[in-house]
C-alpha cells in the first residue's frame, strides 16, 4: 500500500464515525424520547433494503450466516446497545466507555487475524484512553450503569463485528454497498420485532422526528456504513478501529457549536491527545520504514 493510498483511505474512512460522533445529538434533540429499538430500526431497515434492492444480489452458500452474524454484531447489536447508552448517557461519557473498542480489536486480532501486538499498539490505547477521558470527562457528567453495561456491549459488538468482517472480506463480485446492504438489513429486521413487542410505534411522529430518523437512515446508516466497510478492506483492522476516536471528537465539537457548551484547556489537550493516537495507529509510518528498508511489511491488527 503506497503512503498516499493509506492516508486518502484513511481520511475517507475517518468520515464515517465523525458523522457517527452526531447521533448522540440528533437522538436527543430530534428523536421520540426512550426508543432505542425504533431508532434502531428506523436507522437501519430502510437503507439496507434500499442498497439490496440497488444491487439485485443476495448471499449465497456460507454467506448467509456470515452476513447474518456481521449483520448482528456490526449494526443490530451495536445500534440497540448504542442508542441505549445515548439515552442513559451524556454524548461524551457514552463515547468514553466505547472507546475500549480498539483495545478488544487488538485482542481480537491476534486470535482471528494472526497478527502481532506491538508496543506503539499499547501507546496508541493508552494514548486514546486519556485523551477522550480529557475530552469529554467533565465534574458534571453523570455515569449510569445501564448506559456504561451498554456502551461496553457495543464496543464488544462492533469490534467483533470489525475483526471478522476484515478476516471474512467479502464474496468476489459482490459491490461494498451491496455488501453493506446486506448487514444493515439483517441488523433492522432482527431488531423489528423486538421493537414492536417493546416499544410499539409512538402514537405520534412529528416533522422534527421524520428529519431525524431521515438524517441517521440516510447519512449516518447509508453512507456512513458504506465508506466504513471499504475502510475496513482496505486498512488494518486496528487502524480503522482508532478512526472511531473521531466519534467522540465530533460529538464534543458539536456541543460546541450547537448546543453552545464550552471547551476547556483540559478538553483541548484532550483532543490533541486522541488526533495524536490517531494518527499513530495508522499503517502509514510502518510501511514507510518497511519500503526504506525494502522489505516486505508483517502482518498489522
Amino acid at each position: 500500500m503506497k503512503t498516499s493510498n493509506a492516508v486518502r483511505d484513511s481520511l475517507l474512512t475517518v468520515l464515517a464515525p465523525a458523522v457517527w460522533g452526531s447521533t448522540y445529538l440528533v437522538t436527543t434533540e430530534l428523536l421520540p424520547p426512550d426508543r432505542p429499538l425504533l431508532a434502531s430500526v428506523v436507522r437501519a431497515l430502510p437503507a439496507g433494503l434500499i442498497l439490496v434492492a440497488v444491487g439485485r444480489a443476495l448471499p449465497q452458500g456460507i454467506w448467509w450466516w456470515r452476513a447474518l452474524t456481521l449483520g448482528v454484531l456490526n449494526i443490530g447489536a451495536f445500534f440497540y446497545f448504542l442508542f441505549v447508552a445515548a439515552y442513559h448517557l451524556p454524548g461524551g461519557v457514552a463515547a468514553l466507555v466505547m472507546s475500549v473498542q480498539p483495545m478488544i480489536v487488538l485482542l481480537l486480532g491476534v486470535g482471528l487475524l494472526g497478527a502481532r501486538i506491538r508496543g506503539i499498539h499499547i501507546v496508541s490505547c493508552v494514548m486514546g484512553a486519556l485523551g477522550v477521558g480529557l475530552l469529554v470527562l467533565q465534574p458534571t457528567a453523570g455515569l449510569d450503569l445501564v448506559g456504561v453495561l451498554a456502551g461496553l456491549a457495543g464496543a464488544a459488538s462492533m469490534a467483533t463485528g470489525l475483526v471478522l468482517t476484515k478476516r471474512w472480506g467479502r464474496p468476489d463480485g459482490v459491490g461494498v454497498l451491496t455488501f453493506t446492504g446486506w448487514q444493515l438489513t439483517v441488523g433492522g429486521a432482527v431488531l423489528l420485532p423486538f421493537m414492536l413487542v417493546r416499544e410499539g410505534l409512538p402514537d405520534v411522529i412529528t416533522a422534527r422526528n421524520v428529519s431525524g430518523f431521515l438524517y441517521l437512515s440516510v447519512i449516518g446508516a447509508l453512507l456512513a456504513y458504506a465508506v466504513w466497510f471499504r475502510g475496513i478492506e482496505k486498512l488494518p483492522a486496528l487502524a480503522v478501529s482508532f478512526l472511531s476516536f473521531a466519534s467522540p471528537l465530533a460529538a464534543t465539537l458539536l456541543g460546541y457549536l450547537v448546543l453552545g457548551q464550552s471547551l476547556s484547556p483540559v478538553q483541548l489537550i484532550g483532543a490533541a491527545v486522541v488526533i495524536a493516537a490517531v494518527v499513530v495507529a495508522q499503517p502509514i509510518r510502518t510501511r514507510r520504514h518497511a519500503a526504506r528498508l525494502n522489505v516486505k511489511p508483517t502482518q498489522s491488527v
